[in-house]
């Protein structure tokens, strides 16, 4: 499957488009399709990692990510086909 995708943080020129393997869902899990994902002004903030207040910057590193990001596939908002 195709996502995009960033490794480091960063400008927009981080983003890439690149195969990813297709999630396998656990026991109590379901898979479905998803043909589009909305990628918002809070991805956009994460991607870049530059923020207006100066100590709020390491919490967030901490938790998504101090050298790359953790999670590395935008987006989080569903949009289904009806």
């Amino acid at each position: 499957m195709k996502a995009i995708t960033y490794a480091n943080y960063g400008s927009a020129d981080v983003l890439q488009l690149n195969e990813v393997e297709k999630p396998v869902p656990k026991d109590d899990e379901i898979l479905i399709w998803v043909q589009a994902v909305e990628a918002t002004k809070a991805d956009v903030e994460m991607r870049r990692f530059k923020f207006s207040v100066l100590w709020f910057w390491l919490p967030l590193r901490i938790a998504f990510g101090l050298r790359k990001p953790k999670r590395q596939i935008l987006g989080g908002i569903f949009l289904r086909r009806g």
